[in-house]
């Protein structure tokens, strides 16, 4: 049995720039399996960026990342995500030409050691509004349901770590909350979570860890219950 102290992601002094423009500045840092970790930051800190670069989708990055133990610093994202990530980017990324079955279906694989837990039925129990939309196009949902659509397609991965960015941006309060129910669902299933999100509160209240940016270097991290205490937080955030 694997431990649950297993490191499944770790970044060591990561660099990454678009252009001329040195974005992260030697960023470290791991994620282990079954924990929750909040990234936070005003806009323009880098979060996205780090996201990206962890991922693969950065190509002008430097410093070591692994998963698993293996070396991925150059290997694409397809590869990345077959390893056990899901991405859930902001924007939603969904295929808007596609029914919400579709949108599911077509993700739908085995976890790395075989696990099939978020099977189509397990989805869309979670998300009766998608069960209700299943032959709707994408184009034709909500921001929420596309949301919804966005999460449940990752979790067809059947992956070991879920990456959240801006998990609940521009939604309604309802929808917000469903949004939150969910990963809760998530992590109590044993995913690990890396999540963004502009309501610090809700971040640090859902994670185990945060890590704080600040003009792309790690600038706060710690337990979250700690952080909720440092004052220096609200200076970091702009708050």
């Amino acid at each position: 049995m694997q431990s649950n102290h297993e490191i499944i992601l770790q970044a060591h002094d990561v660099h990454a720039w678009y252009g001329s423009s040195h974005v992260i500045n030697g960023i470290s840092l791991d994620i282990r399996r079954g924990e929750t970790v909040g990234l936070l930051g005003r806009n323009g800190m880098g979060k996205t960026t780090l996201i990206r670069s962890l991922l693969g989708h950065v190509a002008q990055r430097d410093g070591r990342i692994s998963l698993f133990g293996r070396d991925i610093s150059k290997v694409p994202p397809h590869e990345v995500a077959r390893q056990g990530v899901a991405y859930v980017p902001e924007g939603r990324g969904i295929f808007g030409n596609l029914s919400v079955r579709e949108n599911l279906v077509m993700a739908a694989r085995s976890g790395r050691d075989g696990q099939k837990d978020w099977t189509l039925e397990r989805v869309l129990n979670t998300f009766p509004r998608l069960a209700a939309r299943l032959n709707n196009q994408g184009n034709q949902l909500s921001g929420g349901e596309q949301q919804m659509l966005s999460i449940g397609r990752a979790l067809m991965t059947h992956p070991d770590l879920i990456i959240l960015d801006e998990a609940t941006e521009g939604l309604a309060p309802l929808i917000v909350a469903e949004v939150w129910r969910v990963i809760d669902e998530i992590k109590a299933n044993g995913l690990a979570v890396l999540i963004v999100d502009r309501d610090w509160h809700k971040v640090l209240s859902k994670s185990n860890r945060a890590i704080v940016l600040q003009k792309g270097l790690v600038h706060l991290q710690g337990n979250s219950n700690n952080l909720l205490e440092n004052p220096e937080l609200i200076n970091c955030l702009g708050i």
